[in-house]
């Protein structure tokens, strides 16, 4: 089903994936369970993909993208109702790489691109700052690359496998699905 050109998200596209998820077997270590929380994952990014595209396209005004932004984080982040601890856990971990996805989209529409350093700098500072336990400040490093992102920079996710696993490593997860939905923002069917 799709949504009506004036809807880039909804809660009931959000709520079919959390109840395939909640039916499936899931095995994060499958293929077809790990594609499933990637599409979940991508789809999401792909409906700001599209709210920033609209932006950009001038069919949006700030107001109104960043409305579209916080409806769609606001359906996202919302509490999970899975009654399975480990595919509750799973979500999360989603949740969690999405949550610098709508920031950097935040930060774009308000302030447009970052304007010095590069993708690989911005996470760079991100995981210094994390490492120093200063999580707000890692999340506005993300979001940074984020906006480069979004204005066609490209991520190397080399950068990850360099960093101890944490957070940042999770937000570069979420500007990895971002990536690909400025370049090929298609949608993701929920029923592959």
């Amino acid at each position: 089903m799709s949504n009506p050109p004036t809807e880039f998200y909804s809660e009931e596209r959000w709520q079919n994936w959390i109840d395939r998820i909640e039916d499936e077997d899931i095995d994060p270590e499958d293929e077809d369970s790990a594609r499933l929380l990637l599409n979940l994952q991508d789809d999401t990014a792909i409906a700001i993909a599209k709210i920033v595209a609209a932006y950009d396209d001038g069919e949006l005004e700030e107001d109104e993208a960043l409305a579209e932004i916080a409806d769609v984080r606001e359906i996202v982040l919302g509490e999970v109702d899975i009654d399975d601890e480990e595919k509750l856990i799973l979500v999360d971990g989603v949740q969690t790489s999405l949550v610098c996805v709508f920031f950097a989209a935040e930060e774009y529409v308000a302030d447009g691109p970052a304007e010095d350093g590069s993708v690989g700098d911005y996470l760079g500072a991100a995981a210094d700052a994390e490492t120093e336990e200063d999580l707000d400040a890692a999340l506005g490093y993300a979001a940074q690359a984020g906006t480069l992102i979004i204005d066609g920079d490209k991520l190397d996710m080399q950068v990850a496998e360099d960093l101890e696993y944490g957070l940042v490593t999770e937000w570069i997860n979420g500007l990895d699905s971002l990536q690909s939905a400025m370049s090929d923002p298609e949608v993701v069917e929920e029923d592959e």
